[in-house]
């Protein structure tokens, strides 16, 4: 999970209802496959704002090693948290029920119904977006980040140094 300083930063721009510019919309178009556009246009609005500020810091970061799989996986790797349906209140209260219960919680929870199972379900938004992205036959590196964007570095697959310019731009 993520800092403290990062969690409060992402919650003050989740009250702002804008998605990301056009001038990135049009560049998330032309960086995703088709089956992936689907995906992103099912995330809300302040996640693709987030989503595309972090693909432009990796493309910065990375220059021409910035691949498409790359991107995509700066872009999509929170896909799985549209799945849940919940809106700020509901992952400021599963955010801060994980925290309090602890992360393990989330597949039981997920088993449930009603606004638990929707917790459950933001929790487990690695596997579900790994998942999702799969399905839509994703490059192997866009849905392994998906999936292990969360967790430490040690447990990675994707390559140490490009998950950590995923990571550092996530938590920017």
């Amino acid at each position: 999970m993520a800092g403290a300083g990062h969690l409060v930063k992402r919650f003050f721009g989740s009250l702002v209802p804008l998605g990301e510019s056009k001038e990135d919309r049009a560049w998330v178009l032309d960086a995703l496959l088709p089956t992936e556009v689907e995906i992103w246009q099912r995330m809300s609005r302040q996640d693709r704002r987030h989503a595309a500020g972090v693909a432009r810091r990796v493309e910065r970061a990375l220059g021409h090693e910035a691949t498409r799989p790359v991107i995509a996986a700066a872009l999509l790797h929170d896909c799985g948290k549209s799945v849940s349906h919940l809106g700020t209140t509901g992952r400021v209260i599963a955010t801060l029920s994980a925290k309090v219960a602890g992360h393990d919680m989330a597949a039981a929870w997920s088993e449930t119904s009603g606004f638990t199972r929707r917790v459950g379900l933001y929790l487990e938004h690695p596997r579900l977006g790994a998942d999702l992205l799969g399905m839509a036959g994703s490059a192997p590196l866009t849905v392994a980040w998906a999936g292990e964007h969360h967790l430490p570095p040690e447990e990675w697959t994707v390559p140490r140094e490009i998950g950590q310019v995923l990571k550092d731009a996530d938590d920017d």
